[in-house]
């Protein structure tokens, strides 16, 4: 359709400035927005936005929100909520797991429109990935009425650092994939613009678009599952490092001499702060296979060895993540990762270990200039949301 051509013709418009380019690119990144938003977004004249809207309303690229937006509170009417219309465009975020590969398609208004799960054998290919996704992808765009034309790219996020140009450095999750260009895996099979990133810098764009970092330009992610991992955002951008390493957290290494890290180094945080090891104790406790869900449901009904598990796994945590408060300072620390449903029996100690260790003392300081540490919006599907967001915030800059 027309629509179609025309968004992607400005969403990839980075030379002219134009206010239409200029908002598109704002409503790809934040979603559903008012004219005074888009005003304050974009630094453009309220009356030249509104000239823009007038113009991209007429050709369907932009619609209002059913219902409308209710706006601060005042007098007068409600100001009208708009968005790019859902039929002008879609995306599809992926991300690879050890036997499965989760796939979501959504569209520009940021409403999603079908999950999906694919299993696949261990140690599966890119190919063999690209291969099934492609399929995943046809069927569900069939199934759904949508259009292949309005396909504005596809997000990879993967358990594994990535370089600025999509190759994947290290990889435990499917080690196979070390050295492997994934835009030059999935680009020839999709034929539209591949991004891709290590699953804690999606899962921290996951959070600036739609969690706990909304309005937030500047944080740290810092995850606490099976392994550790994290995100520095600066300036409403993840930081990826020259070749894709930044954010490791898990892989600071506190103890030269400590036990062998899956990196090849010794005594990474990983080792102390992931919640692997407690779970292997917690296994031997019960004489069964625990899980995190597991551990957490024990420690919320009063199990005193769970409960001990979250907490001093939290106390090292904290520990850690004040090296990179000191370093940092961030206004703002997510936690995330499956860990982070324990709610507030992990995040007390961790605060705590925090606030003790980290050189900036929160008693020393205005509240307004404390670090505040807070627990995440996504937990289980963080990552694949992120690489929705690859492909949104990829057209959304205002560069």
């Amino acid at each position: 359709m027309m629509h179609e051509s025309r968004l992607k013709s400005l969403l990839d418009d980075r030379e002219s400035g134009a206010p239409a380019t200029r908002i598109v690119r704002i409503m790809s990144e934040r979603g559903a927005l008012s004219a005074a938003q888009i005003a304050r977004l974009t630094g453009l004249a309220r009356s030249t936005v509104s000239m823009a809207l007038a113009e991209l309303r007429q050709s369907g690229i932009v619609v209002e929100v059913p219902g409308g937006e209710e706006a601060a509170k005042g007098v007068g009417r409600p100001a009208t909520a708009l968005t790019l219309n859902p039929e002008a465009g879609t995306c599809i975020g992926l991300h690879m797991s050890l036997d499965d590969i989760q796939l979501v398609v959504a569209d520009v208004s940021h409403s999603v429109i079908a999950e999906q799960n694919i299993a696949m054998q261990r140690d599966y290919s890119p190919e063999e990935a690209a291969a099934a996704t492609k399929a995943a992808v046809e069927r569900t765009y069939r199934e759904n009425g949508l259009s292949a034309c309005g396909l504005l790219g596809v997000g990879v996020s993967v358990s594994a650092p990535v370089s600025p140009d999509g190759t994947v450095q290290r990889a435990s999750i499917v080690p196979t994939w070390a050295g492997v260009n994934i835009r030059d895996a999935f680009e020839p099979v999709f034929g539209s613009p591949i991004l891709a990133d290590n699953e804690s810098n999606c899962a921290a764009i996951a959070e600036m678009m739609w969690g706990a970092a909304i309005g937030c330009e500047d944080f740290v992610l810092f995850k606490i599952d099976l392994g550790v991992g994290g995100a520095i955002v600066s300036g409403g951008r993840v930081m990826t490092g020259i070749a894709g390493g930044a954010g490791e957290f898990g892989h600071l290494s506190l103890d030269p001499d400590g036990d062998l890290c899956r990196c090849g180094n010794r005594g990474c945080l990983e080792l102390t702060a992931s919640f692997n090891r407690p779970l292997e104790q917690l296994s031997r406790l019960y004489g069964r296979r625990m899980t995190m869900d597991d551990a957490i449901r024990l420690a919320e009904q009063g199990d005193v060895g769970a409960r001990r598990l979250i907490e001093d796994t939290a106390a090292v945590a904290g520990r850690g993540l004040a090296l990179v408060g000191t370093l940092i300072n961030p206004p703002l620390i997510i936690i995330g990762g499956r860990m982070a449903l324990a709610g507030d029996i992990l995040l007390a100690p961790l605060v705590a270990a925090y606030e003790k260790h980290t050189l900036i003392k929160a008693r020393d300081v205005a509240e307004r200039l404390r670090t505040r540490i807070t627990i995440g919006k996504f937990t289980e599907n963080d990552k694949l949301l992120g690489a929705v967001g690859l492909v949104l915030r990829h057209h959304g800059r205002l560069d």
